[in-house]
């Protein structure tokens, strides 16, 4: 799956960082808890999150996060969006609520950390 893929299967615009659209992705976190994200995410994840402030941005690059969807129709503000450019993570915007979201994407064999392992 790609970022492309994941803006697609979520209906999701881009608030920043299409030109990223083809990274590959290889597992997904849902959480607001950033401790979570830290102790859970691998390699090539994307990240859902309704927490919407610049420590998510600065979480995601230390954990080499592929791409954040704000979850909730949560929109990144200016700050976070140059943050992200900078570190080169596209930001996406989706209505949908987390769990919808997250289940979307599994639908499409998206997995969490310990099905990718399994799987793989």
């Amino acid at each position: 799956m790609t970022v492309k893929d994941v803006q697609e299967t979520l209906g999701a615009r881009y608030a920043s960082g299409e030109q990223w659209a083809d990274r590959e992705v290889h597992m997904a976190c849902g959480s607001d808890m950033m401790s979570d994200v830290l102790a859970f995410v691998k390699d090539r994840a994307v990240l859902l999150t309704g927490l919407c402030n610049p420590q998510v941005i600065r979480t995601a690059e230390m954990m080499d996060v592929v791409a954040i969807v704000f979850v909730r129709s949560k929109k990144p503000d200016e700050q976070m969006i140059e943050l992200a450019n900078e570190r080169e993570i596209p930001l996406l915007c989706t209505g949908h609520r987390m769990f919808s979201a997250c289940g979307l994407l599994y639908e499409k064999g998206l997995r969490g950390g310990a099905d990718y392992e399994r799987l793989n």
